[in-house]
C-alpha cells in the first residue's frame, strides 16, 4: 500500500511550526499521539485505522523531531513534558489519553507528575527510564559519546537507513520511508541528540516523581528490544502506583513490528480508563 490515512499539516504552537495529523472520524474520546525517535508521526501508520475507531486522534511530531521546528530549550524530557501540556491546550483537548513511546516516555511522565489531572491516561514504553541507566546498542553510545564529531560526519540518510534496517517483520510503506528520510536532512539528527544526552541528569529526577503519579499509565515494551532493554519497562511498572505492563514479542519498534498487538493493547487500555 502506497497511500496513508495520515494527512499531515502544520500549525504554530508557542511560536513553533508543529506538524500534526488528525483522524477524520469524530469520537467522544480524544488521544494525543507523540512521535518516536528517529521516526515521525507516520510511525502510527500501521495502526492508525484501529486506533481511530476508539478515539479522535491528534498525532504530533514533537518540536525538533520529525518535521516540527526545533528549539534548543525543549531538548530535554522535563522541558518537553511542559510542551506536551501546551500541545494539548493548543489543540483544545480537554482530558485526552496521551501516547508517548520512545523519547515520549520520560516527557509524558514528567507531564503527568506536574499536571496530575491533565490526561485521562498515558501509554509509554521503549524509552529510557531506569536508574542507573539501562540502555543498549547505539542509544547507549549516543548518550555517553564524548565527541559528536563522528556523528556529524555521517550523512543523515546513513543514520536513518541504519535505523530503518532494524525494523523487523514489517516493511515500511514507501510514503512512510520517504517521510522518515526527509525528516533528517542536514545535521538535524545530531541537533536532536541533546534530548537523550539529558537522560543521566533528568531520569534520576523523574525516578523520584514516579510514586506520586496518579494518572493511569500503561507501559508497552518489546520483549527483544536491544536498544531500550525490558528492564526499563519493569522499572516503571514497579514504581508507578497505577500501571499495567504489556510485553509484546518483538523488538524496539513495537508500534510497527507488532502493530496489531500494539493497537489492541492501547485501545483495550483506553476502554478500561
Amino acid at each position: 500500500m502506497t497511500l496513508s490515512e495520515i494527512k499531515p499539516r502544520f500549525r504554530t504552537v508557542d511560536g513553533l511550526s508543529i506538524r500534526y495529523a488528525e483522524s477524520d472520524k469524530p469520537h467522544e474520546h480524544e488521544a494525543l499521539l507523540l512521535s518516536p525517535w528517529p521516526e515521525s508521526l507516520y510511525a502510527y501508520d500501521a495502526g492508525w485505522s484501529r486506533l481511530a475507531e476508539h478515539a479522535q486522534l491528534i498525532a504530533v511530531d514533537l518540536p525538533g523531531f520529525g518535521h516540527s521546528e526545533l528549539r534548543e530549550d525543549l531538548l530535554s524530557p522535563k522541558a518537553m513534558g511542559e510542551f506536551i501540556v501546551r500541545l494539548a491546550d493548543a489543540f483544545g483537548l480537554s482530558k485526552p489519553h496521551v501516547v508517548g513511546p520512545d523519547i515520549g516516555t520520560s516527557a509524558v511522565l514528567f507531564a503527568a507528575a506536574q499536571h496530575p489531572d491533565r490526561f485521562r491516561s498515558a501509554v509509554v514504553g521503549t524509552g529510557g527510564a531506569a536508574v542507573p541507566l539501562r540502555l543498549g546498542g547505539v542509544l547507549d553510545e549516543w548518550v555517553h559519546a564524548e565527541d559528536l564529531a563522528p556523528y556529524r560526519a555521517l550523512g543523515p540518510k546513513d543514520i536513518m537507513t541504519a535505523a530503518i534496517a532494524n525494523i523487523e517483520g514489517y516493511e515500511l510503506p514507501e510514503v512512510v520511508r520517504e517521510d522518515y528520510l526527509a525528516a533528517y536532512t542536514g545535521q538535524r539528527f545530531v541537533d536532536q541528540m541533546p534530548y537523550v544526552r539529558a537522560y543521566p541528569d533528568e531520569l534520576p529526577v523523574l525516578s523520584g516523581l514516579l510514586s506520586g503519579i496518579e494518572t493511569p499509565v500503561q507501559v508497552i515494551a518489546g520483549r527483544h528490544d536491544p536498544v531500550v532493554p525490558l528492564a526499563n519497562a519493569e522499572y516503571l511498572h514497579e514504581r508507578l502506583p497505577n500501571s499495567r505492563l504489556d510485553i509484546i514479542d518483538v523488538g524496539h519498534f513495537v508500534w510497527e513490528e507488532g502493530a496489531d498487538d500494539y493497537a489492541k493493547a492501547v485501545t483495550g487500555w483506553w476502554q478500561a480508563n
